[in-house]
């Protein structure tokens, strides 16, 4: 059965999976509305959110910020060398129903020096667009047990979040041992680039 997460509440993700055998395999799956569209003659363009995981070594900082294939996982670096977190693809408008990006992450494979994988979304080209995540509605983040295709948990976002680019929307991590689950819902004022996120972690 499915949990709700509140903003700030943490899940064991041991306790899931196959009898005996713990989780595996996980599809973080991040989904947002679309623009709504303003007046008969009015086509904004389609605000491009963009999914992506920044992975954090010892004291929570990212592992090697000079190096982006080994540190982050997002649209211009689809997989992981170890092939432990992969992102499914790019959505460039949000629309339709359902997770609109989506990445996997196998846990056990996950090297050991990555402590923590944080998951973000941020507006491309935001600030440039007068785009911001008051804009959108219905923004979520869910995993999903690849084993059974069973959800674990949800977390919707629903705060006021005008004026801000980026969101820090939750994070995996290693606590003595397993891996749990914690809902943030931080918003970034200025996240128009994905480094500026990134930034965050050094």
């Amino acid at each position: 059965m499915s949990i709700n997460l509140q903003k700030g509440q943490k899940i064991d993700l041991t306790k899931h999976g196959a009898p005996g055998g713990g989780l595996r395999n996980v599809l973080v799956g991040l989904g947002w509305d679309e623009a709504q569209k303003s007046g008969f003659f009015s086509r904004p363009k389609p605000i491009d959110c963009d999914a992506s995981v920044i992975l954090c070594g010892a004291g929570g900082h990212v592992l090697n910020p000079s190096d982006v294939k080994q540190s982050v996982i997002y649209f211009g670096n689809l997989r992981h060398p170890s092939g432990a977190i992969m992102h499914m693809g790019d959505n460039l408008t949000g629309a339709g129903q359902g997770d609109d990006e989506q990445i996997k992450v196998d846990l056990a494979a996950v090297p050991m020096n990555i402590e923590k994988m944080v998951f973000v979304v941020n507006i491309y080209d935001g600030r440039a667009r007068g785009q911001h995540f008051g804009m959108i509605r219905n923004a979520y983040i869910h995993l999903i047990d690849l084993s059974n295709s069973s959800e674990i948990c949800r977390f919707n976002l629903s705060e006021n979040y005008d004026n801000m680019t980026g969101l820090i929307v939750g994070e995996i991590y290693r606590y003595n041992g397993e891996w749990k689950f914690n809902a943030i819902g931080q918003p970034v004022q200025e996240a128009s680039r994905l480094q500026n996120i990134i930034d965050i972690y050094r």
